[in-house]
């Protein structure tokens, strides 16, 4: 069995952790006081599971929880039971509150049902049973029911759970690492009219993102801890270490205290066995994050570069494309002189289903007419629109190979030293942004975007960049009539 530094057979979390900060001012807990209450329920915790509810119930000397503005973040490996810690502080504190409300969401329907069927399981114990009015498993309105009053409502994301409630004293956001921006807007809310003693209470538990989960807002979170930058969030991440040997049972017990005691060998084997590429097994089962070492550009860089309008007297300056691979999807985006720097962004709406559809070109014609740069990489599927467009007298600029390395290196600067870039933060672009990496070739340095894995779309970054290349090398600022045309499409 393996054991802790300790040589105890259950280590404490800082034994186990691989991050752990906490919001300095804290004097107190309410950690004691559920874990007297679950002990009367006949549940006991491991002294890793004490050190996290510890830190997530902690409060300043006003009473109130230390994270109750930043919230719990828990970025924990599979199998490791974060669903039963964070299960049973809730049910703790539903029974030692009347009246209190919260707030269970996955981002699928699956997960959510099957958390439901867990805690169901879990408020059946016979010493907690008593405490519990009504269970309702109507699908969109499950709902465990206390006599005292509280209640814990389970839903999904994906079908809208979440708007529309208020006097929400906890929110519980599993799956983390698909959480988007929209649905915090919907939810956040609901925690604002809290009437709990010491504030309301916001978990936010997964693992790391896959290079296609929409996970910046769990990557952000973690970004903010780590940099010293949160002054009122718990951050706590269970990991194996980087580049570990998936098949390493050390590294296993690293990242998973609750193996092999309460995570049998079969589970991990089991994992193992079904998620049979590596990273997907580092991330899922042994908490391995994508250093940000590794990625395109730092997230912390290129959100800090995020707007939230542009100006309409912004010109456009270029607007650059690709298509994926597959040649089912073109990625446009355009890019604008602002007073000081270039702004770029997807034409997301422009709704074309077809990659080559006359639809499209025609966009591009009557934005750019004949003096605006559309720029293509050389060896982007996008070429097939060369013909098109230069028939209808665009200014097409293909990217060799040299240019297509000073394009990436230009945007990486312009994000990181120069700050002279602006974008929207739009999902599609921060998602192949997150799938991206460096790639090495040709002489002298020389490196341009790939994806890190099959499933990322890189088509929407390389239309971006290449956009930004255009409005760089060949863009022209010119004074902009009322009546132009050629300013930057606000989308």
């Amino acid at each position: 069995m393996p054991t802790s530094a300790t040589g105890s057979s259950k280590p404490r979390l800082s034994e186990v952790a691989k991050h752990v900060v906490i919001p300095a001012g804290i004097v107190t807990t309410a950690w004691p006081r559920v874990v007297a209450k679950c002990a009367e329920m006949g549940v006991s915790f491991d002294p890793w599971q004490d050190g996290i509810g510890a830190a997530a119930l902690g409060k300043r000397k006003n009473g109130k929880y230390a994270a109750t503005v930043g919230g719990v973040v828990l970025s924990i490996p599979r199998q490791v039971g974060k669903t039963f810690l964070v299960g049973m502080i809730i049910i703790a504190l539903c029974v030692l509150f009347p009246g209190y409300t919260a707030l269970w969401t996955a981002h699928r329907t699956r997960t959510t049902t099957k958390t439901f069927g867990s805690m169901q399981g879990m408020v059946k114990k016979k010493k907690i049973w008593p405490h519990i009015d009504a269970i309702r498993t109507s699908n969109g309105e499950q709902e465990i029911r206390f006599k005292n009053g509280s209640i814990i409502m389970f839903g999904a994301r994906e079908q809208g759970f979440g708007r529309g409630f208020d006097q929400v004293d906890a929110e519980i956001f599993d799956e983390a690492q698909i959480l988007s921006e929209k649905a915090l807007e919907d939810m956040v809310p609901a925690a604002n009219q809290s009437q709990h003693e010491a504030g309301a209470l916001l978990f936010f538990m997964g693992t790391p993102p896959r290079p296609s989960d929409p996970g910046e807002e769990f990557t952000n979170r973690r970004s903010k801890a780590l940099s010293g930058r949160s002054k009122d969030m718990v951050y706590i991440e269970l990991a194996a270490d980087l580049g570990a040997d998936p098949d390493d049972r050390e590294q296993w017990a690293k990242a998973n205290p609750s193996f092999p005691s309460r995570t049998p060998v079969e589970s991990m084997e089991r994992m193992r066995e079904n998620l049979t590429d590596d990273d997907s097994f580092r991330r899922e089962a042994l908490g391995i994050w994508d250093e940000e070492g590794s990625a395109a550009i730092p997230p912390s860089d290129w959100n800090a570069r995020k707007i939230d309008e542009v100006p309409d007297e912004w010109p456009l300056a270029a607007i650059g494309l690709d298509m994926n691979p597959e040649r089912t999807r073109v990625s446009i985006a355009v890019a604008a002189f602002a007073p000081e720097h270039v702004h770029v962004e997807l034409a997301e709406d422009s709704g074309f289903s077809e990659a080559g559809s006359k639809a499209l070109v025609d966009w591009i014609v009557e934005r750019a007419g004949r003096r605006i740069p559309v720029v293509i990489d050389a060896y982007s599927p996008a070429r097939s629109l060369e013909p098109e467009l230069k028939k209808r007298k665009c200014l097409v600029r293909v990217m060799g190979a040299a240019e297509l390395s000073q394009a990436c290196g230009g945007l990486y600067d312009a994000v990181t030293q120069d700050l002279s870039v602006s974008h929207f933060g739009q999902a599609r672009l921060d998602q192949s942004l997150a799938g991206a990496t460096k790639e090495n070739f040709g002489p002298a340095g020389a490196w341009k975007w790939n994806r890190k894995s099959l499933d990322v779309d890189l088509s929407p970054l390389m239309a971006a960049t290449a956009a930004h290349f255009g409005a760089v090398k060949f863009g022209r600022r010119r004074r902009v009539r009322d009546d132009s045309s050629r300013r930057t499409v606000i989308l």
